[in-house]
C-alpha cells in the first residue's frame, strides 16, 4: 500500500480521535445509535452503485469507512477491539476461507469457491447452514441469501427450467385461491410462495431481485413525474383523467427512454 494511502488513513482515524473528544455530537454517540445511520449510508450506497454514480460512490463510501472507524472507535474505548484487532480478524479470515489462495484446496469456478466458503464455516463452529442469514434483512433479500446459502451446500434445484416450472406451479395456485375466494392468510401464504420462486429464478437467470426491482421502481418513478408535469402543464387534474387520456403521456415518457 502507498504512503499516501497509509497517511490518509492515519489521517482519519486522528480526525475520529479529536471529533470524539470534542464535539458534542461525536461524543454523545454510541453502538445502537449509529446502526439505523449505518443503514441508511449502506442504502445510499446501493442506491449510487445503480445509478452507476462513480462520484457518488467514492462519497458513499467514505461515509461507510467513518462509520468503520466509529464503530472500532467506541470498541477500543470499551476495552473490546481497536481498529488493528477489526483489520486483523478480516485478513485472517479472508485466507482461512480461500484455502485454494492460500492453501492446496482446488476450485476451478467461483461456484466451487463459494461452495467451499460454506462447508469452512461450518467446520468453524457455525451450527446451521442458514445462521448466517441476519434476521433483519429485508424479505427479498433474506430469501436471496437463504437460497443461495442452501445452494452452497447442494441443495438446489440443477435445471432453470425445474424453477421456472415451479413459478408456474406457484402462479398457478395462488390464481386458484384467489378465484375460490380463500381467505386471506390462504392467498398471502401463496403469494409468498410466488414471490420466493421468482426469486429462486433470478439467481439461475443471473439476475439480482433486489437490483431488478429497484430499477423498475425507478423507471416507474421517472414516467409517472413526466406524466405529472405533462399534465400540470396542460393544466388537467390528474383525478379528473382517464387512464386512457393518462397513457398518452405514459407512453411518450416510454418512447422518451426508448421505449
Amino acid at each position: 500500500m502507498e504512503n499516501s494511502t497509509l497517511q490518509a488513513f492515519q489521517q482519519l482515524l486522528d480526525i475520529m480521535d479529536e471529533l470524539r473528544a470534542k464535539c458534542p455530537w461525536d461524543k454523545k454517540q454510541t453502538l445502537e445509535s449509529l446502526r439505523h445511520l449505518t443503514i441508511e449510508e449502506t442504502y445510499e450506497l446501493a442506491d449510487a452503485i445503480l445509478e452507476n454514480d462513480l462520484n457518488e460512490i467514492r462519497n458513499e463510501l467514505g461515509d461507510l469507512m467513518l462509520h468503520i472507524v466509529f464503530y472500532a472507535k467506541i470498541g477500543q474505548e470499551k476495552g473490546a477491539f481497536d481498529i488493528k484487532d477489526v483489520l486483523e480478524s478480516i485478513n485472517e479470515k479472508l485466507i482461512r476461507r480461500h484455502p485454494h489462495i492460500y492453501g492446496d484446496t482446488i476450485a476451478e469456478n467461483d461456484e466451487q469457491v463459494k461452495e467451499n466458503w460454506e462447508k469452512i464455516k461450518l467446520r468453524e463452529g457455525r451450527k446451521k447452514v442458514l445462521s448466517g442469514v441476519p434476521a433483519s434483512l429485508p424479505a427479498m433479500v433474506k430469501a436471496y441469501r437463504i437460497q443461495d446459502k442452501a445452494r452452497g451446500v447442494g441443495f438446489d434445484w440443477e435445471k432453470p427450467h425445474q424453477v421456472w416450472d415451479k413459478v408456474q406451479e406457484e402462479l398457478n395456485e395462488l390464481k386458484y385461491e384467489v378465484d375460490n375466494n380463500a381467505p386471506h392468510e390462504k392467498i398471502e401464504q401463496e403469494f409468498g410462495d410466488l414471490l420466493f420462486a421468482l426469486i429462486n429464478y433470478s439467481r439461475f437467470i443471473d439476475v439480482n431481485p433486489e437490483s431488478a426491482l429497484e430499477r423498475t421502481n425507478k423507471k416507474f418513478i421517472r414516467r409517472f413525474e413526466y406524466l405529472e408535469a405533462q399534465t400540470n402543464a396542460a393544466k388537467k387534474d390528474m383525478k379528473k383523467m382517464s387512464l386512457d387520456e393518462m397513457d398518452v403521456f405514459w407512453n411518450e415518457a416510454k418512447k422518451l427512454e426508448g421505449k
